[in-house]
């Protein structure tokens, strides 16, 4: 989630965080240290399960802990910075290195991690909860993204950064880029900040498509789109 890997693949070793690094581990009332491969619906369910609320909102997300502290996801008003104390990583050294929540330089979808460094878990802090109250919030963060969102197309994600004072969907939109084509890549006409690939497009495609929605938001209304899908290759 979150990347389109580019067609001529990466140079290099990828590493992707086995089911040992997927473990959610209560420390105590409040506090859960997870690892850097566990998804967000774990993430919330273990917390809901121990009473700890203000981890609803990662149950929306469809990534693992190491993205979220890597681009502090958020959705639903919540982001990561918010539930974080402190997370471990590996550095490109094969160095550990423990960094507090205010070394990570946290701005919106956006750290300051040490390049190439790998997050092999994070520990998150709630307060205490009522599990049917979480479970409440929980559910209605599903029902809002199942509206919204084209959940069961092949998609990465939420594509563009929302510019300041702006909701990237609505700019795209109104430039007149709802269902836009290239080949098989496709604006979503259910959200329009999705990119879809219908069947065979290409990562080429792919960033071609939203490379033409930048250039019409641009030339419609001034405002540059950030992308926030990360270009890997």
């Amino acid at each position: 989630s979150n990347m389109i890997v580019r067609d001529g693949g990466v140079p290099g070793v990828v590493i992707r965080l086995g089911k040992p690094f997927a473990k959610v581990e209560l420390l105590d009332a409040t506090t859960l240290r997870c690892g850097g491969g566990a998804s967000g619906i774990l993430v919330s369910s273990t917390a809901r399960d121990a009473g700890i609320g203000g981890v609803e909102f990662l149950r929306s997300i469809p990534g693992t802990v190491g993205g979220f502290v890597r681009m502090n996801g958020g959705a639903y008003g919540r982001e990561t910075k918010d539930i974080l104390v402190e997370c471990e990583v590996v550095l490109r050294s094969g160095a550990r290195q423990v960094l507090a929540v205010e070394q990570l330089g946290y701005t919106y979808r956006h750290s300051t991690l040490p390049e190439g460094c790998v997050v092999v878990s994070a520990t998150f802090h709630g307060h205490a909860e009522d599990p049917a109250v979480i479970q409440a919030e929980m559910d209605r963060i599903a029902a809002a993204r199942e509206e919204s969102q084209p959940l069961r197309s092949k998609t990465g994600g939420s594509t563009f950064k929302n510019p300041p004072g702006h909701k990237a969907w609505a700019l795209i939109d109104a430039a007149g880029c709802r269902g836009l084509r290239i080949s098989d890549a496709q604006v979503s006409e259910k959200h329009c900040n999705f990119l879809l690939n219908l069947g065979s497009a290409t990562s080429a495609e792919i960033e071609a498509l939203g490379e033409e929605v930048r250039a019409r938001v641009r030339a419609h209304s001034g405002v540059t789109l950030e992308w926030e899908i990360q270009r890997v290759g």
